[in-house]
């Protein structure tokens, strides 16, 4: 069964994320099949700008834990991470995040990696990594260029929850609204409306930064993560969030 969907329509081509049952987690198949349309939306010369959306009440819930687990270890599902995260920097074409639900971890670093992100008013977010053990290690290569000092010291050094609005006014999101299809609609319209070729060279000029981090840093926040997700205090905080406790730092 196909768990990511994609569709063509007026110089857009829409892929949506298609796994509620595990919250649209990072699973080897999800990255294998995002990555497999972002490819064929590259290739085709027909697709202008490509919306990035979901089924379900979650966006993406970052890492899937339980495959994480079965894999023996993070080592694959960081190494996929990084690849889908510089996949969706490069291609040049604009990426737009339409976004009607909750964002966690990893999730949140692919919003980063969106050109144009809009979301519902009703849209949560939490970097949830120092809970289990472990530090937004990966995403923050394209979510730290987004947010402000300050709101990125905030949340990713808390785990806290914040909202929609929050995430419009520290920069990691480009605007919160109570209709999010009207604005789709003419986001997409106005992506009709540029040509080809003078998008591609204007995200190269946008991306140019986070680019050349993931190329510099890309490797040392890989191992950085896999070590984390390896080590006691990871295996503790996983533990406590499946068995829905606290983790035994928490006083």
């Amino acid at each position: 069964m196909s768990l990511v969907d994609y569709r063509f329509d007026r110089a857009i081509a829409t892929i949506t994320l298609n796994s509620p049952a595990n919250r649209n987690a990072l699973s080897a198949q999800v990255v294998h099949e995002l990555s497999t349309h972002l490819k064929r939306a590259r290739a085709d010369p027909e697709v202008r700008a490509l919306v990035l959306t979901h089924a379900g009440s979650t966006f993406c819930a970052g890492a899937d834990l339980k495959e994480q687990a079965s894999e023996g270890g993070p080592q694959a599902g960081s190494e996929r991470l990084l690849a889908l995260l510089r996949q969706l920097v490069e291609i040049p074409k604009p990426v737009v995040a339409r976004i009607d639900g909750h964002v966690r971890a990893g999730g949140i670093g692919i919003v980063g990696a969106c050109d144009i992100v809009i979301v519902s008013s009703k849209a949560t977010f939490a970097f949830t990594e120092v809970r289990l053990g472990v530090a937004a290690a990966l995403i923050s290569m394209t979510t730290l260029t987004r947010m402000s000092e300050r709101d990125a010291a905030r949340y990713l050094l808390t785990g806290d929850l914040f909202d929609a609005s929050v995430a419009a006014t520290s920069g990691l999101i480009t605007a919160a609204t109570d209709d999010l299809e009207r604005e789709i609609t003419a986001i997409a319209d106005s992506l009709r409306h540029a040509s080809p070729q003078a998008l591609a060279a204007t995200k190269s000029l946008i991306t140019r930064p986070v680019l050349r981090r993931l190329d510099a840093d890309g490797e040392d926040m890989q191992r950085l993560s896999a070590r984390l997700f390896a080590s006691e205090e990871a295996q503790e905080g996983i533990a406590s969030f499946r068995e829905k406790r606290p983790a035994r730092w928490v006083c």
